[in-house]
């Protein structure tokens, strides 16, 4: 099968790419680099070191004699060369994970907020109207978040996309839908994922192209089989603020000595995916395509929930390391109850890798490996949720 990886030198696309490469799959990533640019923006590297692309690209080859091609493109604002990429290539299947990525980068001022609404909603919308354009029979893979729902509680499990109701007409007859789940994103970046989720429902609806939105929960652990084979194929560890997903940062911490900061009470309930489970979830998804005519299929990916205090705990009794509270800067409850369910990867034979201290040892290796690397005064998050900071 011949797959665009839009979005392929990030956190989550590179190891998709080197998995999908190594089942036998055409790989050709599509990235305009924006995530080493956002390094340099935010003065604060990956602690794995990071070769370059062209470089990782090479490295793969050698090892495996798998090639993978490589097109420097802005999707969000170079429509014709992503169009012509298109129908030159002519994918099966595009998966796209080009959009920036992090809450609280989309949080920080006017200018990031402006940036991710950009960048994400016309990358969506320039890879629909192009396959639409190229009128090529392809399936759009497409990584979401569970934060589209936000984090309040809810007395019911988070069904995969649709929800049955019963609503009264003007007649005062019961009238049954079957409707997207409601949304309540929680910062900039989550509406930005609605917004795709509404422009899939239309182009599904309109042009009938076939769309599997996979909304993700937050990741944890940084390697794959295929990334650990070489130094230069390394994946990133983001441990700042701003892209630091919490399991990470509370491992760094742990091995600068650091006290574990939990934001508020850490009462706050998180969905969690390992990444070696999101790279076979993508594989799997790449696999069951929608069926022609079908709504977009959506699918919760995630495997366990954990409050974040808990967390901290387990990280805690493992490494020895105090746990700190600091003010919250996100604008949620501070307590919530989080029930999600995630069948249809499980049906599909995913065997999840649940979080396990044997598992955490092996990421926070990583951490001590590179302590070097690390600048501590990037840990705190320093993103406000609102204009009011807390103090």
């Amino acid at each position: 099968m011949k797959i665009i990886i839009a979005g392929g030198d990030g956190f989550c696309g590179w190891p998709t790419s080197l998995h999908l490469s190594k089942n036998g799959h055409e790989i050709i990533i599509v990235d305009n680099l924006s995530r080493r640019k956002i390094d340099l923006e935010l003065e604060v590297n990956s602690l794995t070191p990071i070769s370059s692309i062209n470089k990782r690209i090479s490295k793969w080859f050698q090892l495996t004699g798998k090639k993978i091609k490589f097109f420097n493109i802005d999707i969000a604002k170079n429509y014709q060369r992503l169009l012509n990429l298109i129908n030159q290539e002519k994918p099966d299947t595009i998966v796209h994970f080009a959009e920036q990525r992090a809450a609280p980068y989309s949080m920080k001022n006017s200018k990031t907020k402006i940036y991710t609404v950009n960048n994400n909603i016309n990358s969506t919308n320039n890879i629909l109207c192009a396959i639409v354009e190229s009128q090529l029979d392809i399936h759009l893979v497409h990584l979401g978040t569970m934060g589209v729902y936000g984090y309040s509680s809810a007395d019911l499990s988070i069904p995969e996309g649709y929800i049955d109701i019963e609503i009264k007409n003007d007649n005062n007859e019961n009238i049954k839908k079957n409707i997207l789940y409601p949304s309540d994103p929680g910062s900039i970046y989550h509406l930005t994922k609605t917004q795709d989720a509404l422009l899939f429902a239309y182009y599904n609806k309109n042009d009938k192209l076939k769309i599997t939105d996979l909304h993700q929960g937050i990741v944890w652990g940084t390697s794959t089989d295929e990334t650990n084979l070489d130094e230069v194929l390394i994946n990133r560890f983001d441990y700042d603020g701003d892209y630091g997903t919490v399991l990470n940062r509370f491992l760094m911490q742990s091995a600068l000595n650091y006290p574990l900061t939990v934001h508020g009470t850490g009462g706050q309930t998180r969905a969690f995916i390992n990444i070696k489970d999101s790279v076979r979830c993508l594989d799997l998804a790449i696999k069951n395509p929608p069926k022609k005519n079908d709504k977009v299929k959506i699918f919760n990916q995630m495997t366990e929930t954990h409050k974040v205090l808990d967390l901290a705990k387990i990280v805690s009794e493992l490494t020895g390391s105090k746990i700190q509270h600091m003010p919250n800067p996100r604008n949620e409850d501070q307590e919530n109850e989080l029930r999600v369910k995630n069948k249809n990867f499980i049906e599909l034979g995913l065997n999840p890798t649940t979080l396990k201290k044997g598992l955490l040892n092996e990421i926070s290796e990583i951490a001590k490996k590179y302590i070097k690397r690390c600048d501590p005064e990037k840990i705190p998050c320093n993103s406000y949720w609102t204009s009011k900071k807390n103090v």
